[in-house]
């Protein structure tokens, strides 16, 4: 629903409005995505985006989370242990690939553009961080780890050295890196 007004999108805009943002988000990266070309590409007018988002980066946000939320699945395999290999491997793998790099290309945008930061931040990184946190909750309340867990600095321990190799060192993302990485968090939190 337009939150502004009250009435209801055009499903069939909207969805053209994402796919073409996170197309041309794909194609030329975000600094060189407007508006207008995201207007033109979806054969919608400038003032409808407007009228559904505030600003180039909360539309392009919302177009590559509504193409990357499939391919980031929250496991439930009985196992807090396994549920966190799939989650994280999903997450490395997902940055890994031209969609992840996107990520990065954010992340650098954003230490300039206080209105893309905080829509990477509180749309992709806390969601994301949300997730982890109901695995964790989910294996302290089964007795898997400790009752007393940590869970953010847990959080923290797990996910932080796949952001530092995508980030800082571009070292490779693979699921050996994750199973050597939860191997040893997961022997500081286990019960």
């Amino acid at each position: 629903m337009d939150k502004k007004r009250g009435r209801p999108r055009n499903n069939e805009a909207e969805a053209a409005i994402l796919a073409a943002s996170y197309d041309l988000l794909l194609e030329t990266g975000f600094g060189a995505v407007t508006v207008e070309k995201i207007a033109e590409r979806a054969k919608v007018s400038k003032a409808t985006i407007y009228k559904w988002w505030p600003n180039k980066a909360a539309v392009v946000i919302d177009g590559y989370l509504s193409a990357a939320s499939a391919r980031l699945p929250v496991p439930d395999t009985g196992s807090v242990k396994e549920d966190i290999r799939i989650h994280a491997t999903n997450l490395a793998a997902f940055l890994y690939s031209r969609e992840g790099k996107v990520i990065t290309e954010m992340i650098g945008e954003g230490q300039f553009d206080a209105g893309l930061a905080e829509a990477y931040r509180t749309r992709f990184f806390a969601p994301r961080r949300q997730e982890a946190r109901q695995l964790l909750e989910r294996g302290v309340l089964r007795g898997e780890l400790k009752k007393d867990l940590d869970v953010n600095c847990s959080i923290d321990l797990m996910y932080g050295p796949i952001f530092y190799r995508l980030l800082i060192t571009g070292d490779t993302l693979n699921g050996e890196f994750v199973e050597k990485l939860l191997a040893l968090a997961f022997g500081g939190v286990s019960a």
